[in-house]
């Protein structure tokens, strides 16, 4: 987990510098709030000159899925304070949760859950700051007329390829895109919101055909 974040944040780093940010602006963003994609999602909008109301809508929009995790997490850590429970959903992200949800049922009730998800939390956060901290440092360093306003779409291409792999989120990502690129001249980057409701939409809609399609026949 440790090895696959240091270039993915190093990247998020350089790309923030070279979306303007100052070093220690990208250092304190990975900091507070450690979720690489919307770091990223957020990062672009601010190159582009987006409303704050749009950075954070689309920021809460990209952790949705956190709500989720918290949910199959909640059972197995109700005997803990709320400072605790507060504690290990700052630091879950997505490596860490795969750990957690699959380490606790095979574990006892008397195994200490808060500290296995901080010894997974604890490093990764300080692996994703620092790997940060060493791409915005990097950036900084680089002349201006290097253009690294490529390196934020190419990283979230880089993401999007290898999750493509059904109907839906296939569907999901070519009706998000065609839309952002046809909505792009809107204000405040409202086509990559209008995108990205009307993609997680049409995936929605794929799913629900692809579950109702008759037995016999190839869902996916």
């Amino acid at each position: 987990m440790l090895l696959g974040a240091v270039p993915f944040g190093m990247i998020t780093g350089v790309s923030a510098v070279g979306a303007g940010l100052h070093p220690f602006d990208i250092v304190l963003m990975s900091g507070l709030v450690f979720a690489g994609a919307s770091q990223i999602a957020a990062i672009s909008l601010i190159a582009s000159g987006g409303a704050i109301w749009a950075v954070v809508l689309t920021v809460a929009m990209v952790n949705l899925r956190h709500v989720m995790y918290s949910l199959a997490l909640a059972p197995w850590l109700q005997r803990y304070g709320a400072f605790q429970r507060v504690l290990v959903s700052f630091l879950m992200v997505d490596q860490s949760f795969a750990a957690t949800i699959v380490k606790y049922p095979r574990a006892g009730d008397d195994y200490p859950r808060v500290a296995y998800a901080l010894g997974n939390g604890v490093p990764m956060w300080f692996t994703w700051v620092g790997a940060t901290a060493a791409g915005a440092l990097l950036g900084a360093q680089l002349p201006p007329e290097w253009q690294l306003d490529f390196a934020v779409p190419l990283l979230f291409l880089a993401l999007l390829v290898p999750a493509v792999t059904t109907r839906p989120l296939l569907v999901a990502a070519v009706v998000a895109g065609a839309l952002a690129l046809a909505l792009a001249p809107l204000p405040y980057n409202l086509g990559l919101m209008v995108g990205s409701l009307a993609g997680i939409t049409a995936g929605v809609v794929v799913e629900g055909l692809t579950a109702r399609t008759p037995a016999g026949r190839p869902a996916r």
